[in-house]
């Protein structure tokens, strides 16, 4: 006999009777939310250029955006998408062998930017002190993230595995610039994977993303620039090239790339769609694949066949069934999860995104005041209102700025809550660390930041 009742926190009690027993099992139920309350907002009513044609090469994150061209979500909210697939992370885990556990690091490194395909909204910048937290037992992880910088805006985020298996964290800078057609995103900022099972420790930085068509024609997104894995322990290194679209839409969403072992040795090789799916295969088998195409380039991944100029090429959509050819002899390490039916009309949000910013009751009193689940500008977007949501984003970023100029006048820093700034711990470079206390559940002085 058994029967399910409910804690106050939002976990579920099973109550399990058996010979004259009882066993408690705590169990997590996740967020089931396949939608949000309204549908997106057409964007066709509103001209970006009028407000971005002053300024061409300038550094956006200073350039105050119509709340039209949002989604609804903050910065720290997108950033938390890193971990839709944080199985890769336990299938690292679950390996013996480092290279195999390289090949699970890099798949997850490529995955964390596949839920940005065909999202051309804008997340809201999060305020300074603004924080989120996300609880997943079902997936095997907890994160918080606070906005730790507001010029330059910089955030901060630390997940950590529910068994103390892993510690994922970073600090990023998204330095925006727009260059007539397009706005280019630099994420720039160390992001860094531990596996203390294995005392390693992975860092990597993320590719460059870029928005084309902001003045007319369809918005399309691409990623490129080269990133590269280094385990700091053995010293083998996994090297990807995220490959611009290219004249004729031929490489558009491409990802190439191989490992090497402690002794420089390429010893397999990674090829695929960050919109898709990435494949592994031997590199003798890659090398032999391609002198079998002859003398001509043999594309690792089939596209389809645009003829025309870049213009042109920047009308591509992907087509439903999988772009990319296999090579004899691979194995697939990741694909990414069907969008839901109805992503369009949400944002083109991924079932992962769909859930992040919902406001469950028995959260009340359990997020600190700064969760920006609670900010109002994001949940008025959320719910339909754009006039409430418009006067609410201009009211806290008035807010922000006579809190900044204050604290400046009385050279009282405002000081962050739950990370410090420091050396990154594996290769030196400046970064934001967890100081932890945040899951004590203890939150007095926050500041008012809504």
């Amino acid at each position: 006999m058994a029967y399910l009742g409910r804690e106050s926190n939002g976990f579920y009690l099973l109550h399990i009777s058996l010979c004259e027993q009882i066993l408690f099992v705590r169990l997590y139920i996740p967020h089931s939310r396949t939608s949000l309350p309204a549908s997106m907002f057409s964007r066709n009513d509103f001209s970006i250029w009028s407000i971005l044609r002053k300024c061409i090469g300038m550094e956006l994150s200073k350039i105050t955006m119509p709340v039209i061209f949002n989604e609804p979500l903050s910065f720290l909210q997108r950033l938390t998408e890193y971990m839709e697939h944080t199985y890769l992370i336990h299938q690292a885990n679950a390996s013996s062998d480092s290279i195999e556990r390289m090949k699970c690091v890099a798949a997850f490194a490529v995955s964390a930017v596949a839920s940005q395909w065909e999202r051309t909204g804008k997340p809201f910048n999060p305020l300074l002190g603004e924080t989120y937290e996300l609880v997943r037992e079902d997936l095997g992880f907890r994160l918080i993230s606070e906005q730790v910088s507001h010029h330059p805006p910089v955030s901060a985020f630390h997940a950590e595995g529910l068994k103390k298996d892993f510690v994922f964290h970073g600090s990023i800078y998204p330095k925006l610039k727009f260059w007539g057609k397009s706005v280019e995103a630099e994420p720039k900022g160390i992001i860094t994977l531990e596996l203390p099972k294995y005392n390693e420790a992975y860092t990597w930085t993320n590719p460059t993303c870029c928005v084309h068509n902001l003045i007319v024609g369809q918005l399309w997104i691409e990623q490129y620039g080269n990133v590269e894995v280094l385990n700091h322990k053995t010293g083998e290194r996994c090297c990807l090239n995220f490959k611009p679209c290219g004249l004729f839409g031929k490489e558009l969403h491409k990802v190439e790339g191989y490992i090497l072992d402690k002794s420089k040795k390429k010893v397999c090789s990674l090829y695929g769609k960050w919109t898709e799916c990435m494949y592994i295969v031997d590199y003798a088998a890659l090398e032999a694949h391609k002198k079998s195409c002859g003398n001509f380039p043999c594309d690792l991944v089939v596209c389809p066949v645009v003829q025309g100029s870049r213009e042109e090429a920047e009308e591509i959509s992907l087509p439903e069934a999988d772009t990319v050819e296999v090579i004899p002899g691979s194995y697939l390490l990741w694909r990414i999860a069907p969008r839901p039916v109805n992503s369009t009309e949400m944002y083109s949000f991924t079932s992962f995104a769909m859930q992040l910013n919902e406001l469950d009751k028995d959260m009340d009193g359990l997020i600190p005041k700064t969760d920006c689940r609670l900010r109002p500008d994001i949940r008025a977007m959320e719910n339909g209102d754009i006039d409430l949501a418009s006067e609410e984003k201009k009211r806290l970023e008035e807010k922000q700025r006579a809190a900044c100029k204050t604290h400046s006048k009385s050279d009282d820093e405002l000081k962050t809550k739950w990370f410090q700034q420091g050396q990154n711990p594996h290769n030196g470079s400046q970064d934001w660390l967890f100081s932890t206390g945040y899951w004590n559940r203890n939150y007095p002085l926050l500041p008012d930041i809504y």
